[in-house]
């Protein structure tokens, strides 16, 4: 097949969504598709058709800070795109997929769309991610404008299915995960010398208010091992300064270390970590969080009711109260304080990460394309 991606942003080294797109295109691309992109690219991409960033006034620098780019949409390149494809698949519910839905109807193309992106993440920007009623709104007016107009919509997870199916969706939803690298396997944990002697208690996200880094950092001051533990927090965002601060402020002994990795270094950070912590209040799916697990680390993972991740936890004890630090401190202490049972629940962890590979996924995504083509070759 001649799959099109369309994707405002595929630059962003910190948007599970573009990481997710980026991770299909090449596994796509190594089962024999081809694969193009249309949005905001690097200068570099091959094989895409790539749109300028638009630098919008005033809301520019959060943007910035979110590691985010919307794009100038060119309605010529736009057309040349979805011209070359056998199937469009449209990735995130914004102005570029909105503009491309006409194109796509004019030149006839099956088509296929994707729902990453839960409107509390997006309210989460401006603190109103827990808005019920706005929350209900902003998946209505998706509907109508973006997903009303295809009949497949990928979602990452069964949670994110059953949300899509209250609010109304009338589409034939496929809940299929992002998957997760070949390189993500279990493998020996060690210490190197920057963390020796102590506790590396690991998170992984963009750091911002919704995925409530603060909850970790209370949680290692209420820890019993608090002048042991070392956070890490893979990611970057806006809220950096603001958990230093807080970090500071509440005296933990060593200072929270924030730094982005790459895959590479990512999994030597995972291989130093004794807990893997996954406190965000609202998501879709969190890969990251099966990244770790898939290493054999236990993880201990909010249980909010916005929040797909608490699905992975095999019993209670890798559960805390959303929002409850001080329950966050006695889940870590409890897995801390018992080493050989986190060893045996860590491999039944890496053992359970094998339902999410990504060769696994992308079957399922071509599966549901080779169905939306059956279907239009029908009409």
């Amino acid at each position: 097949m001649k799959i099109l991606f369309i994707i405002d942003d595929f630059i962003s080294s910190n948007n599970g969504t573009t990481i997710s797109c980026r991770r299909f295109a090449n596994e796509l691309r190594r089962q024999g598709h081809q694969v193009r992109i249309l949005g905001v690219c690097h200068p570099t991409e091959e094989e895409a058709y790539p749109l300028e960033k638009y630098d919008f006034p005033i809301v520019e620098p959060l943007l910035q800070k979110y590691d985010f780019h919307f794009p100038v949409i060119d309605m010529h390149i736009v057309r040349q795109a979805i011209a070359w494809a056998d199937l469009v698949h449209c990735m995130m519910p914004y102005a570029l997929t909105y503009r491309c839905i006409p194109v796509i109807r004019e030149l006839n193309k099956p088509a296929t769309s994707a729902f990453h992106i839960q409107p509390e993440n997006v309210l989460s920007a401006f603190n109103m991610g827990k808005w019920s009623w706005l929350n209900h709104l902003v998946y209505r007016l998706w509907d109508k404008t973006i997903y009303s107009h295809f009949h497949h919509v990928h979602c990452p997870s069964p949670f994110m299915a059953n949300e899509l199916l209250q609010h109304g969706y009338k589409n034939d939803i496929r809940a299929i995960s992002n998957g997760i690298s070949s390189a993500f396997v279990e493998q020996k944990h060690y210490k190197s010398p920057t963390y020796e002697g102590k506790i590396v208690i690991t998170m992984v996200g963009r750091l911002a208010r919704e995925k409530r880094q603060d909850l970790v950092i209370r949680a290692a001051a209420l820890s019993k091992y608090a002048d042991k533990i070392q956070l890490v927090f893979a990611g970057k965002g806006p809220l950096k300064d603001n958990y230093q601060r807080l970090a500071k402020r509440i005296g933990l002994t060593n200072p929270p270390a924030f730094v982005y990795y790459n895959q590479e270094q990512l999994l030597d950070l995972l291989a130093q970590t004794d807990v893997y912590v996954h406190a965000s209040d609202m998501e879709s799916e969190a890969i990251a969080c099966i990244e770790a697990f898939a290493t054999g680390l236990v993880p201990v993972i909010s249980d909010s009711h916005l929040s797909a991740t608490k699905s992975f936890a095999l019993d209670h004890r890798s559960l805390f109260h959303a929002g409850d630090a001080k329950d966050l401190a006695r889940k870590i202490d409890y897995w801390l304080d018992h080493p050989e049972e986190r060893n045996a629940m860590g491999k039944r962890y890496a053992q359970e990460a094998d339902k999410y590979s990504l060769e696994h996924s992308v079957r399922a995504f071509t599966s549901m394309c080779e169905d939306m083509l059956r279907l239009h070759s029908a009409q």
